[in-house]
């Protein structure tokens, strides 16, 4: 009680021979209430997280009271700043790392992941080929013209002499059963 009622006029040296003479945290927990504001500003500062800011003030606080330096302290604010400032350092480091190390794993699955879509994809290309071989000559024709080599019906009608209503019909027919083949592939896959 005694510190709470004579605190706002002692200064920084004042309460910290209290506290080393007395060896009561009571009177360091004066000094460091005194500084809270600073503490967050500078933790904020790096931080750029509130609730982060006031988690670092807290360890800096226990840190404070737990291994104060036995030897004087010239500029009591001074060295509080730089406990904060290193204290947040050290934050950023570890975070710093730890994010460089999850990268590499996101990094590799990624890879994996890759590797896995474009296995996936040369297979469907190597089924569509395969597929396309078993359509009837005229399908075929009509569906790589189309979808493949991007020909118009007319274009198509015009290099195969088919009709309009004929090259629209085998590209109708020649996706349909593309489909169906595929689709049983697909399904053929999965079983094995």
């Amino acid at each position: 009680m005694q510190a709470e009622k004579s605190h706002t006029n002692l200064t920084d040296d004042q309460l910290i021979r209290l506290h080393r003479k007395a060896k009561d945290n009571q009177w360091l927990g004066v000094l460091l209430q005194r500084y809270t504001t600073l503490l967050l500003g500078v933790a904020i500062k790096y931080m750029k997280d509130k609730d982060v800011a006031a988690d670092c003030v807290q360890q800096v606080f226990l840190k404070a009271l737990t291994s104060f330096p036995e030897t004087e302290i010239q500029n009591f604010k001074g060295w509080l700043y730089i406990l904060m400032r290193n204290y947040c350092f050290q934050l950023l480091r570890d975070k710093k790392y730890h994010q460089t190390e999850d990268s590499l794993y996101d990094q590799k699955a990624a890879e994996e992941a890759d590797f896995t879509s474009l296995k996936k994809y040369d297979w469907t290309l190597d089924q569509m080929h395969e597929s396309l071989a078993q359509l009837e000559e005229e399908q075929r024709t009509c569906v790589k013209m189309f979808y493949l080599e991007k020909k118009t019906y007319n274009q198509i009608t015009e290099h195969t002499g088919y009709s309009f209503m004929q090259v629209k019909s085998y590209i109708q027919n020649g996706k349909r059963n593309l489909k169906k083949l595929l689709l049983g592939k697909l399904k053929d896959s999965n079983n094995i």
